[in-house]
């Protein structure tokens, strides 16, 4: 008795989604901005069914300050930013949602 399994059918089902090579460039280029200012100081990149996340966090042992996730096919957009469970942004495009973390430039008088 032998049962037969198309490889194509199983690929299809466990489609696993990851960062690219740029994309990855990207998130560590913003990470690596921001550990340089004491902000943050670490991150994790895990893989779940159908989608990659990038998170942030500013102590090891705490939860995630922002999480990035890449989903593709996703309704609003392919991109989403969170902190903690709201949803600061989404977007089709990396760049569109790591907008949010831009800083706004203050004038400073003395």
């Amino acid at each position: 008795m032998t049962n037969l399994f198309r490889l194509a059918d199983q690929r299809a089902r466990r489609r696993i989604v990851s960062f690219d090579r740029k994309e990855l460039a990207r998130l560590l280029g913003l990470y690596s901005m921001r550990v340089a200012t004491g902000e943050w100081r670490d991150y994790a990149i895990d893989f779940r069914p159908g989608m990659a996340i990038f998170s942030i966090f500013r102590h090891t042992a705490e939860q995630p300050l922002f999480a990035i996730a890449k989903v593709p096919g996703a309704s609003q957009g392919g991109y989403v930013v969170y902190n903690g469970p709201r949803k600061l942004a989404h977007g089709e495009t990396l760049e569109d949602v790591l907008k949010v973390f831009e800083r706004k430039l203050k004038l400073l008088t003395s």
